[in-house]
């Protein structure tokens, strides 16, 4: 019963740590991702051939 419930409260932990750094608001790592793929995608429209 002991493990179970270690088991259980490390998955809520790891879960916690997840969306905490993926999905911090504003400074989260999903925000970071969008705000370079959106400067690589202005950098391409922009090229001139």
């Amino acid at each position: 019963m002991r493990n179970i419930l270690i088991t259980v409260m490390m998955m809520i932990v790891m879960a916690l740590l997840f969306t905490s750094i993926i999905n911090n608001g504003g400074t989260g790592m999903r925000a970071n991702i969008q705000t370079h793929g959106t400067t690589a995608n202005t950098n391409i429209t922009n090229l001139q051939p």
